[in-house]
Formats: structure tokens, C-alpha cells, sequence
């Protein structure tokens, strides 16, 4: 799906001079600097995902197809499951929680996310920019699981407090994640192309839509 799927459907889009956008992810990076990652910078993925993310995005590129490998993290949203539906339920379910504290990321709301990918469809269809890139699109700024967590809890008017701090090690997971996944959104500014919001921000705005059901 995450290599195969995207080899398929660029040779496809190269074979008809058709523009491709491909959502990619921070999982294609080890999260072992300390500063946010740039599209250049060498991919080490750590897991099965991150690698075949990795795969996907270089089979993309070599098609010779018009390609967009638009790279975000942290994605929420009204739907399916993410981490912020996860807060909403376990805020009603517990008293008190704990979440991770050293892994740091930039959420995105897939809402702005949207908004961006429909700019950058724009300036493709109105021949700006290279034939191909790679760029970065996440909410600004960055926090961790645990500061995610408690901007929840504050907006919905809870006591942030009932968050309790952990480490990676204290909650392991299956897939490893990037302990410093922030991608640096320059890229993406240097293309024309505007910046999405900070992600506290963008939260706010979620939360208010979700109470106003839109």
C-alpha cells in the first residue's frame, strides 16, 4: 500500500503527464536531531511504516512523473481514530492519565492540511514551481503527546493537571516512533506557499467546530 500503491499510480500519472501529490510523513526520519527536520536531511526510518513511507516516496520520485511529495505529522480530525478523539474519550473514561513527554511533533488538523494541498494543487495547475519537490506541511510550532494532551483538557475545561507525564520507555508501542519528529516548514514558505497555522490555534478552531458540529 504505502510503496507499492504510489509506484503504481506515478507511473501511471508520468505515462499521462498527470501532477502528482503524495502525502508522506516524519516517520521517514529517525527523530535523533535536535532541531526540525529539513526535506533534504537523510531518511533512517525506524520502523516497517517509516520504511515503507520511505520507499513510496522514492518510488514517486523516480517515475519521472510531475510529483509533489508533501510530507506532514500529527494529523487529527473529525473522523476515524487520532489522538485527539483518544483525549476526548479518555478524559469522560478516567481520572487521571498518562502521556508521553518525550517524543515532540507539530499536530496538524487535516482540515488545514486540506487547505494547504488545495494551494499547492493551485500553483501546479498554474505552472509555479519546480517539476518535482519535496516539501514539509505542518501545523507551526511543536509540543509533545503530554503538552497535546493537556491543550485538550483545556479546551474542553477540564483540569490539565489530571495529565500525568511519562517516557517513550514507560509506554512502549509497537512501531517506534520518532522521539524529535518536527519537520521545519521553510520549505513550504520558500515555495509561495502560506504557512499553516500554530497548532494551538488550529486546536481551538477544531474544538469549536466539533461543538458547533460542523
Amino acid at each position: 500500500v504505502n510503496a507499492d500503491g504510489p509506484r503504481a499510480l506515478a507511473a501511471a500519472c508520468a505515462t499521462t503527464n498527470v501532477p502528482l501529490v503524495h502525502v508522506s510523513t516524519d516517520y521517514v526520519f529517525s527523530g535523533e536531531i535536535d532541531r526540525p527536520y529539513e526535506p533534504d536531511d537523510t531518511l533512517s526510518p525506524r520502523s516497517a511504516y517509516g520504511r515503507t513511507k520511505a520507499a513510496g516516496e522514492a518510488a514517486v520520485l523516480a517515475s519521472g512523473a510531475r510529483a509533489w511529495v508533501v510530507r506532514t505529522a500529527w494529523l487529527y480530525g473529525a473522523g476515524g481514530k487520532n489522538f485527539v478523539n483518544t483525549m476526548l474519550r479518555l478524559e469522560r473514561e478516567r481520572d487521571t492519565l498518562s502521556v508521553v513527554n518525550d517524543q515532540h511533533g507539530s499536530p496538524t488538523w487535516t482540515a488545514d492540511l486540506a487547505a494547504g494541498l488545495l494551494e499547492l494543487a493551485g500553483a501546479i495547475a498554474d505552472g509555479r514551481g519546480p517539476e518535482q519537490a519535496t516539501l514539509h506541511c505542518t501545523g507551526g510550532g511543536e509540543t509533545t503527546w503530554y503538552g497535546f494532551a493537556r491543550a485538550i483538557f483545556e479546551e474542553l475545561g477540564a483540569d490539565p493537571e489530571r495529565v500525568r507525564p511519562c517516557t517513550t520507555a514507560e509506554f512502549p508501542r509497537p512501531a517506534a516512533r520518532p522521539a524529535y519528529g518536527v519537520l521545519s516548514n521553510a520549505s513550504w514558505r520558500a515555495s509561495g506557499l502560506t504557512p499553516l497555522r500554530d497548532w494551538r490555534e488550529a486546536l481551538t478552531a477544531f474544538m469549536a467546530a466539533q461543538r458547533a458540529g460542523v
